[in-house]
């Protein structure tokens, strides 16, 4: 694994702990910029390594143009966000889930990545393992999504066993994949993934580079049906990926609860305080917790719609309640706090309560 990294509140601690396993054959890089953090990890991946490059809202928007890039040439990279408050230096000790939509539309062209949000510290572990996994197996940058919250909580967790974790499928191409003994570094398989080479593989050679690709040969294009041919093409590798994640389940309540709460990323522990307390009163309410942001389960437009109410705390002036609103036609209700806290219990509470009661 190759980290590149430029240091930034709340992120910096991820490139502080990672220059400590050497050993495991773990590299670093703190790079003079973000651009160059984010370069440096495209070209790790090229290589060969997993390219991982670690920041917070600023550089996010520092790194868009690379990671168009990335998108462009198909190869694995892992972009983490630990969110603060914003824009430009705005709150950078405090918390705020306000990158969401840079995450999905932060880049220019049609360059569509999946999103992953870590609910808790310890789930930081899996979330991050899995978006590895997409990255490598799907050769698509990832974005996972933290926060400031997250980042500096803590809280007791029980390191995995190597047979407890879910293998990656890493897979290197050394032979042509086409029966004229041709190698065709864009011709795709069932999930739309193209192959993966080492540079200097004999007989291989190939291009890339951030112009527009011929489909198949990898040649430079500007042919129009391409153009449109490839985008459509890129974006079906990313839609195809929820069907190798899990479906969603409801974390707790019934299906058909008069109110559901959706919640993504660190409001999860607030969440789950409320139900729990209402649940024990005898509320008739449900959560759900988005792991998968882009693509989303297949399911969740199911378990949405059968419920009177859906309630969507952000910390953010309302942003996943857009996505679904646009994607799911749902009439969801909006909780929404921006004042660099997280939520509290009670607020959920007092939300929820005042929909039960309409």
């Amino acid at each position: 694994m190759f980290l590149g990294s430029y240091p930034i509140t709340p992120a910096s601690d991820i490139l502080h702990e990672l220059s400590k396993y050497k050993n495991m054959n773990v590299r670093t890089f703190q790079a003079e910029d973000e651009i160059a953090g984010i370069c440096a990890a495209i070209g790790a991946s090229y290589g060969g390594s997993l390219g991982v490059t670690t920041t917070s809202g600023p550089g996010m928007s520092l790194k868009a143009e690379a990671m168009g890039l990335a998108t462009m040439l198909e190869i694995p990279l892992v972009i983490i966000n630990i969110q603060r408050g914003g824009p430009s230096t705005g709150l950078p000790t405090k918390t705020e889930q306000s990158d969401l939509m840079q995450a999905f539309y932060g880049r220019h062209g049609e360059a569509p990545l999946p999103i992953i949000a870590a609910a808790s510290p310890a789930d930081c572990f899996e979330a991050v393992y899995e978006a590895c996994r997409i990255a490598l197996e799907h050769m698509t940058p990832v974005i996972i999504l933290s926060d400031g919250y997250i980042a500096n909580g803590s809280e007791p967790w029980l390191f995995p066993t190597e047979d407890q974790l879910q293998p990656i499928n890493v897979v290197f191409t050394d032979k042509p994949n086409s029966e004229e003994g041709i190698f065709f570094p864009y011709r795709r398989d069932e999930k739309y993934v193209r192959p993966r080479v080492k540079p200097g593989t004999p007989g291989l050679e190939h291009r890339i580079g951030g112009l527009e690709k011929a489909n198949d040969t990898g040649n430079i294009s500007y042919d129009p049906n391409n153009h449109e041919l490839m985008v459509h093409l890129r974006s079906a590798k990313i839609k195809a990926i929820a069907d190798y994640i899990p479906l969603q389940k409801l974390d707790s309540g019934n299906e058909n609860a008069k109110v559901l709460v959706l919640s993504w990323g660190s409001t999860y522990g607030s969440v789950k305080g409320a139900m729990v307390e209402l649940l024990e009163e005898g509320k008739d309410v449900a959560h759900v917790h988005l792991r998968y942001l882009n693509p989303m389960p297949r399911n969740l437009e199911e378990l949405l719609k059968n419920h009177q109410y859906v309630l969507i705390p952000e910390i953010n002036d309302g942003q996943l309640i857009r996505i679904i609103r646009d994607r799911y036609l749902t009439p969801a209700v909006g909780l929404n706090k921006i004042k660099g806290l997280p939520f509290s219990t009670g607020e959920i509470k007092i939300k929820i309560n005042e929909l039960l009661n309409s």
